[in-house]
This record gives C-alpha cells, structure tokens and sequence, in this order.
C-alpha cells in the first residue's frame, strides 16, 4: 500500500519522504548512494501534485524543479533564485507558503531534522542494506510514530529486499 492523499479521509499535513539504507544512511557525497528505480517511481507517485520542501543541497543534486509538484527550497542564501523554485529563507516560510495544503519534505538531513517533530506521516524506502553513507536520517523517538502500513519488495536490479513503509504519528 502506498500513500494516496486522494484516496485518505485525514490527510497528513505534513509527510516526510525518505529512502534510508540498514543504518539510516541516505545520502554520500550530496548524491544517493543506490539506484533504485522502483524507489524514484514510488517518490514521484507520492509528491506528484503537492508542494515540496527541501534544502537547497538537495535541489542542487536532483539539479532541476521536479515537474507537476511546487518546489520549495529552504536556503540560507537570500539571493539564490532559480526558474520554477520558491526559495524561502526558513521551514517556517516554506510551511508557511503551503498553508493547509497537505505538503512533502523530500531532504536533506538539516530539513528531515527541523520538520521531525511537525511531520504527522512518514514514508520511508527501507533499504535491506548498508551503503557508504555520509548523511543520516534521524532516528524516529520510541512512543512517537507507529507503522501503518508496510510493502516489501526485491529490487532484481541490485538483489536486494526493500519495503515502502508509512509511519503515523502517535497523537
């Protein structure tokens, strides 16, 4: 089962999107240390039509707005700018700008860390192995979040297992 905000009665507000490797790892070098096309696939049924909110990090290594989402980019250079981005100076300007609108964080590090704690859902891409990771997801606070719904998967392309799983805040 995947998210389908369409398909859901209570829409999350806030959904962090995320795939982590066996150790929390996501990322090495500014870049993902995997390639995993069922995951990207996965990412983009999710965000597809909803805003997204990401540090500037990440923008520069996905390289372009991604298409049929508002790409909203936290930066703390005031005078980045780039075609198709609201780049805002805070979390708080970029949840601000999607007012209610059900939104998606999508990295890096920095961003997962200060939207933690205001996130209600969470996807996460649980990757059945260890990669050389430099960058690390935070790790969710027992008695905060549940799991509600787990896929699991096998990549043929690199052999290994994996699961789409969504996390539901504890309220």
């Amino acid at each position: 089962m995947t998210y389908d905000p369409s398909q859901s009665t209570t829409t999350p507000r806030l959904t962090l999107v995320v795939a982590i490797d066996a150790q929390r790892g996501i990322g090495v070098n500014n870049t993902l240390p995997w390639r995993l096309p069922e995951d990207l696939a996965h990412f983009k049924r999710v965000t597809t039509g909803h805003p997204i909110i990401m540090g500037r990090k990440t923008f520069d290594s996905i390289g372009r707005p991604l298409p049929n989402r508002r790409n909203i980019v936290v930066t703390r250079n005031p005078d980045w700018r780039h075609d198709g981005v609201d780049a805002v100076g805070s979390l708080a300007d970029a949840l601000a700008l999607v007012g209610h609108e059900p939104a998606f964080i999508i990295g890096g590090a920095q961003i997962f860390n200060e939207s933690m704690a205001l996130a209600d859902q969470l996807i996460v891409t649980e990757i059945d192995h260890t990669f050389a990771c430099d960058t690390f997801f935070p790790p969710l606070a027992t008695g905060e979040w549940a799991e509600s719904a787990r896929v699991r998967h096998h990549s043929d392309t690199n052999n290994f297992d994996y699961a789409f799983v969504t996390y539901s805040r504890l309220k």
